[in-house]
């Protein structure tokens, strides 16, 4: 079998050039500066052909902005924490996952087009939002879930996440956005998720040591 027929893959080889010649356009020129026929000339297509395999110049926005954005999503298959080592583990891996992708210089640069379209594109941030960073938040959120049912971690998940996240990034990402932090490398990303790690537990101890020390009240 040749899987695809030889039209299909054709369509998807010429979709994908598309999108290409659209990023370069829009990082070299600006989203606003970019016209259809100069990505046209850059893909080595028609506009006629733009239009009808993607369509205007801000859906082509959003369809490079969603083909990056899929980096960020998470694996569905992560273990579930049934002790606090295992717990720690699971939260270092996926905060050293979730920095080293959207560290990468294309996700910065897709963060930032978004930033940049925001006001006039509104629909441009809103895929970032949802298919990166919800993506991320929700999948951190079922590990924090997990962690309760087992009995490991009090507290909303959502609330759990966000401090977690919280202290995984600290102002890095603005740096990354302004240009003045550089990517860190794999070890201060491990170093980085170890850390944020370790200060999300210090501040979330077992439920039931603190349970175990209010029940210890001194008789009257």
């Amino acid at each position: 079998m040749s899987g695809r027929p030889q039209e299909e893959r054709d369509e998807i080889s010429v979709r994908g050039r598309i999108l290409e010649a659209a990023f370069a356009s829009f990082m070299k020129n600006g989203y606003a500066a970019t016209s259809t026929a100069e990505i046209a000339a850059r893909a080595r297509v028609s506009k006629r052909e733009i239009y009808a395999l993607i369509g205007n110049k801000q859906q082509m926005l959003v369809a490079c902005i969603s083909e990056r954005a899929r980096r960020l999503q998470v694996p569905g298959d992560l273990p579930v924490p049934r002790d606090r080592e295992a717990f720690a583990r699971v939260l270092a891996s996926f905060g050293r996952q979730l920095v080293r992708e959207i560290s990468d210089p294309t996700v910065v640069a897709v963060y930032r087009l978004a930033i940049a379209e925001a006001v006039q594109a509104r629909e441009v941030a809103q895929a970032l939002h949802s298919i990166g960073r919800q993506t991320s938040q929700s999948a951190l959120g079922n590990i924090m879930a997990q962690a309760l049912e087992s009995g490991l971690l009090k507290g909303s998940p959502a609330e759990c996440a966000e401090q977690f996240s919280g202290l995984l990034w600290g102002n890095l990402m603005i740096g990354l956005l302004l240009g003045v932090a550089r990517r860190p490398t794999p070890q201060e990303i491990a170093a980085r998720a170890d850390q944020a790690t370790a200060a999300f537990l210090q501040l979330h101890p077992m439920p039931d040591a603190t349970m175990g020390r209010s029940r210890r009240r001194p008789r009257p």
